[in-house]
């Protein structure tokens, strides 16, 4: 099966990452800050520039807009508002978001309380998007509120899981699970790909699974530990996942920071020893004191704990890897993720004979370097097309291609760089 990003990468190291196909439900407590996971599969939807279709039950379409200033692009985000004539109720305040423009494709539902009408308007909405379009569903919980009854519900859900399955895209679901029954929600378990359970225990955050179709390992049905840290979910992942070197490599990133260690203890307010015996490996760090060190060293604590803890292979990457990396961008084009850190993203972009594609890959990220390795392939850039044979190069400034054609009689790979 083909995998995609989570948009967090300690939970796709967790998880063996999303398949294609997969619905995705979360149970959730109240103070769980749930949102953070939908947010950061939106953004990642949309920097691969794949079409996501928002589903609200539970909030306006302005307030939702604002949750989603910087991350959501207006070119790849459609938002089906059930919430206005919903459980807003036509009210004034809500109604007169559409009094003014918005960049945004919103689509206001007038009777949302009619499954059958709600339903049609949905599929032909999919019907008119390229396949691939990802779904979050914002509260089956306000679901149920609007309908009134379990079994409109779960109706709705076994009808629309299997459907989305076959459309192979990947859909969030979310549910309040104190708000329903145990018989409720072991039916959706037996029916979903994915569950995931979110919950509070003494103040602390946990994240678990309570299913993952096709995953061997068994890591992610215990409970882990999780953090917030400016937009960022960080997972307390198990030692064989985490580099046993813990230590040095933080001596590494000091050192390359140029901050001796009574430096680096004056920026956190513990000893220089307490620094020693950390860079050592003799004693490990409190989560606390973990993302102190990150922060003062500028560093992304997932990346710390998620990085490959043979350092000695760490700079050689096979294709058979890559190929496991898919990211669907359109019919007869595919993208391949080689790298993606915080220092460097490198794709493999292979396009089908006779393919073309009215667009960029993507949306354009930073200045993008795009080599030719093989095929002949044209680029049409402000009006201007030019032909690319193998060796061949294009640097994207600001600028992104309004077209991409396969112009040779086989199969064209490119590698992208940003």
């Amino acid at each position: 099966m083909s995998k995609i990003s989570s948009g967090i990468k300690a939970l796709d190291l967790l998880i063996n990452s999303l398949y294609i196909g997969d619905n995705v439900v979360w149970e959730v407590d109240a103070g769980t800050s749930y949102d953070i996971f939908m947010l950061n599969f939106i953004r990642q939807s949309c920097e691969e520039a794949q079409k996501v279709i928002y589903v609200s039950y539970n909030r306006s379409p302005q307030s939702i807009l604002n949750h989603l200033q910087g991350i959501a692009n207006p070119d790849h985000l459609v938002l089906i508002d059930c919430f206005t004539s919903g459980k807003g109720k036509n009210d004034g305040t809500f109604v007169k978001f559409y009094d003014k423009p918005t960049v945004f494709t919103v689509v206001r539902v007038s009777d949302p309380q009619n499954i059958e009408t709600f339903t049609e308007m949905l599929n032909a909405i999919e019907d008119s998007l390229p396949s691939g379009a990802r779904y979050v569903f914002d509260s089956l919980t306000g679901m149920q509120d609007l309908w009134g009854d379990e079994n409109c519900t779960y109706k709705f859900f076994t009808y629309m899981c299997p459907r989305l399955f076959d459309l192979e895209t990947v859909a969030y679901w979310i549910l309040e699970k104190d708000a329903h029954t145990q018989k409720f929600k072991a039916n959706l378990r037996h029916i979903t790909q994915d569950v995931f359970d979110l919950y509070v225990r003494r103040d602390k955050l946990f994240f678990k699974a309570l299913k993952l179709t096709g995953r061997q390992d068994r890591e992610a049905f215990k409970p882990h530990v999780y953090a917030i840290e400016d937009g960022e979910v960080i997972i307390s992942l198990p030692r064989k996942e985490v580099s046993s070197d813990l230590g040095g490599r933080l001596k590494d990133l000091r050192t390359r920071s140029g901050l001796s260690q009574k430096d680096l203890a004056d920026k956190i307010d513990v000893t220089p020893s307490f620094i020693s015996q950390l860079e050592n490996n003799q004693i490990s760090p409190s989560l606390h004191s973990f993302l102190q060190m990150c922060r003062a060293l500028g560093v992304n604590p997932a990346h710390v704990l998620t990085a490959d803890a043979d350092q000695s292979r760490s700079w050689l990457v096979k294709r058979a890897n890559v190929s496991e990396h898919l990211i669907p961008v359109a019919d007869g084009i595919k993208e391949y993720i080689i790298v993606d850190d915080d220092k460097l993203s490198a794709r493999m972009v292979t396009i089908g004979a006779g393919t073309a594609l009215e667009r960029h890959f993507h949306s354009l990220r930073k200045p993008e370097f795009i080599h030719v390795v093989r095929g002949t392939v044209s680029v049409n850039v402000e009006g201007k097309i030019e032909q690319l044979n193998p060796g061949d190069s294009v640097y994207l400034r600001d600028i992104a291609p309004v077209q991409w054609k396969n112009e040779g009689g086989d199969e064209a790979e490119l590698v992208e760089v940003w």
